[in-house]
């Protein structure tokens, strides 16, 4: 897994240049059609996390890696990519079209009061992926057309419409699934639940050998969430049906398989930053997790 891309970075890879500007630019903001840029920079991009948000209309069939799950997509896609969540994702055919945007944090609280990583599509664990028809796929379509249309222009306050724009785009998304709604908790049991799960994802991805994963046991949390133990556990249970210690270890293999699978690190430096004090009891943790070993899982 390689390092953090930056803003600079994108654009280097991408098309070769900077933005004059990009460097006063804390909220950063920028859209493009994207048939152009694949033709120009065939090279898939590397799997990795970017210290920006994007949000992709994608025609075309496409692989894309998110975490660690893969995703094949045949048609045309809405999809929002979070700054902690590694991914990437390559062409499976010709013909790919569609247009993204990416910006900076600062694009929204600069502005507004509300935290974008506050929508649900950029929550941990939220939806990234969002399959639209042919109705759909035109009305996102003239979103971005006048995103661009407006980003060419010399309107003063353009980049206030370009953020109600890029609202307009996450709530659409929102609205065809109504059942992954902004989900108020109703008790403290699933408070605890929302923050235990914020918490855990927060130490990921593994980014470098040197670092290494800290709280893994039920213990470990509670302690840093001022909880007893058993309470913890109890109101985990409660919510998920899972107990706390099923979530770490469910967790942490899905990031051992992220590292197994797009790292060339050896099975001793996974081993070391995941935690375990000896090769052979990630050998053992791994295998109950999956059945398989981590050598035999890079090959499958």
């Amino acid at each position: 897994m390689e390092k953090t891309e930056s803003l600079e970075e994108f654009y280097q890879y991408k098309f070769n240049w900077l933005p004059g500007n990009l460097q006063q630019d804390i909220g950063h903001f920028n859209v493009f059609p994207m048939g152009e840029n694949l033709a120009a920079n065939p090279v898939p991009a590397r799997y990795s996390r970017r210290d920006f948000y994007k949000i992709a209309l994608i025609r075309g069939k496409n692989l894309y890696h998110y975490a660690d799950k893969s995703l094949e997509l045949d048609g045309t896609a809405l999809m929002f990519f979070n700054p902690t969540v590694p991914y990437t994702w390559e062409a499976a055919c010709d013909t790919v079209t569609g247009y993204f945007c990416i910006f900076k944090e600062g694009f929204f609280s600069e502005k507004l009061r509300g935290n974008v990583a506050d929508l649900p599509m950029f929550a941990v664990g939220g939806k990234p992926s969002y399959i639209l028809n042919d109705v759909q796929d035109a009305h996102v379509s003239q979103i971005f057309e006048k995103m661009l249309e407006e980003i060419a222009s010399d309107y003063p306050f353009k980049y206030d419409l370009l953020r109600n724009y890029v609202t307009e785009l996450a709530h659409y998304a929102l609205k065809m699934q109504p059942s992954e709604a902004l989900y108020q908790h109703p008790n403290a049991n699933s408070r605890i639940t929302a923050v235990f799960t914020e918490l855990l994802e927060r130490q990921f991805p593994i980014e470098a050998p040197s670092q290494r994963f800290a709280l893994r046991s039920a213990n470990d949390f509670a302690q840093h969430l001022s909880v007893h133990v058993n309470h913890l556990n109890r109101a985990i249970r409660e919510t998920t049906g899972k107990t706390t210690t099923t979530h770490i270890a469910e967790r942490l293999a899905s990031e051992a398989k992220a590292l197994l699978r797009h790292t060339n690190w050896n099975i001793s430096e996974i081993s070391y930053c995941l935690g375990f004090e000896e090769p052979s009891h990630f050998n053992n943790f791994f295998k109950k997790q999956t059945s398989y070993t981590p050598s035999a899982f890079r090959i499958v």
